[in-house]
């Protein structure tokens, strides 16, 4: 049923793989689907904000986080499944619903915490997810 499932993680945030990571895993041996394991950088938000930071910090953030995500993939995807990492920079939901788009994934796995929770990094982003993309979206309650 599913060809390629796309699992946006944050490294920062286990909470954000701990419960995803098995079903993406299950669904994609399931489907014998390729899964691709991404994060998003969050940009800044408003140039000023990125004055502050030193020049080169955009391309050091994001080698960086491609080999973290890159060990992420060797040390819990199975060697059976086929799978990917990417990063991106930007907005965390135009992101996920680009990717996921270019990447021709028909599903996205992702987690996101109960409303009253005062986490609200994951929250609002899998709502936009599910709004805006065009694959079905499978969120994953922590």
């Amino acid at each position: 049923m599913f060809k390629a499932i796309l699992l946006p993680i944050d490294l920062a945030h286990p909470s954000s793989w701990q419960r995803a990571l098995p079903v993406a895993l299950d669904l994609a041996k399931f489907n014998s689907a390729k899964l691709h394991v991404f994060s998003v950088i969050p940009d800044f938000g408003m140039p000023i904000v990125g004055s502050f930071f030193p020049p080169n910090f955009e391309k050091n953030a994001m080698a960086e986080t491609e080999k973290a995500l890159a060990a992420f993939v060797a040390k819990n995807i199975p060697a059976e499944l086929e799978a990917t990492s990417r990063v991106r920079h930007g907005t965390v939901y135009k992101e996920i619903v680009s990717t996921a788009d270019s990447l021709y994934c028909d599903l996205i796995v992702m987690a996101s915490h109960r409303p009253e929770s005062k986490d609200y990094l994951l929250g609002p982003n899998a709502a936009r997810v599910v709004r805006h993309a065009n694959q079905s979206v499978f969120i994953v309650r922590g």
